[in-house]
């Protein structure tokens, strides 16, 4: 049996199975960027920058407190929009699907 391509006896069409998959980057980026606007809701929600920390005794301003929060949101942020991205994928994975495809050789020749 001949293996060359342009025999037309060959098949050259494959089984391969096709489905969705999400931008996982994506989806990163917009935890993150929920993360960022969670710690900006928290920092301006509840106003507890008048008064001393009992810790430390020290006073923090606004844009300290939004640092802080920063440093916890973000990462449950892209913690969250990871685990998204996960059942989604899961569940787009259940909807694949099983084409024939037909792989084609294309050769360019130069005048």
């Amino acid at each position: 049996m001949s293996t060359d391509p342009s025999d037309p006896a060959v098949d050259p069409a494959r089984e391969a199975r096709v489905r969705r998959v999400p931008r996982y980057a994506l989806f990163l980026a917009l935890g993150a960027a929920l993360g960022i606007i969670a710690a900006l809701v928290f920092t301006y929600a509840f106003d507890g920058t008048s008064e001393r920390s009992p810790f430390t005794e020290l006073k923090y301003s606004q844009g300290q407190v939004f640092g802080f929060l920063l440093l916890f949101c973000i990462p449950i942020g892209i913690a969250l929009g990871g685990v998204v991205a996960l059942v989604l994928d899961r569940t787009l994975r259940r909807r694949s699907r099983q084409v024939r495809v037909i792989h084609e050789h294309i050769h360019v020749v130069d005048d």
